[in-house]
């Protein structure tokens, strides 16, 4: 009995993801789509790509997916549309790029920078006061002062 329930809920949550309507009629078509929908994100549900979101945002980006790939672009062309039109933020793997690298790279910089500090620190030697004869002797005489 469980395995039925488990084949059944697997079977509808699939119905839910892909509307058989929306599809390509060309597999190798329905394919790519598919493809750059693991790589875009839902911008509604943030941790999803939009082929795993069943928000509204999510069918729209999919069906916009669909239409640019009936039209004859490539999966470049439609991942930089969809970058120039809602920012990186919307792939769920950026493309290296120097921002980037700096944007990862930042925290660890910082560490090693205060880590270099702290190592400096503790190797710059101690520095010594050394007073000269009429500063020792007017700390004598200050000291014998409040001594009285």
């Amino acid at each position: 009995m469980k395995q039925i329930l488990a084949i059944a809920a697997a079977v509808f949550s699939l119905a839910a993801a892909a509307d058989p309507g929306e599809r390509l009629p060309d597999p190798a078509q329905e394919a790519r789509a598919r493809a750059i929908f693991r790589d875009v994100r839902c911008l509604v549900c943030q941790n999803e790509s939009i082929d795993d979101s069943t928000a509204d945002l999510a069918a729209d980006l999919r069906k916009l997916v669909r239409d640019d790939i009936k039209s004859g672009h490539s999966d470049a062309e439609v991942k930089a549309y969809l970058v120039s039109r809602y920012g990186e933020f919307v792939l769920l793997k950026p493309a290296f790029s120097l921002a980037n690298a700096v944007l990862w790279g930042a925290p660890f910089g910082v560490m090693a920078l205060g880590f270099g500090l702290f190592l400096l620190t503790l190797r710059r030697p101690s520095v010594e006061m050394v007073l000269t004869v009429d500063e020792s002797e007017r700390l004598k005489r200050l000291s014998q002062d409040q001594g009285q």
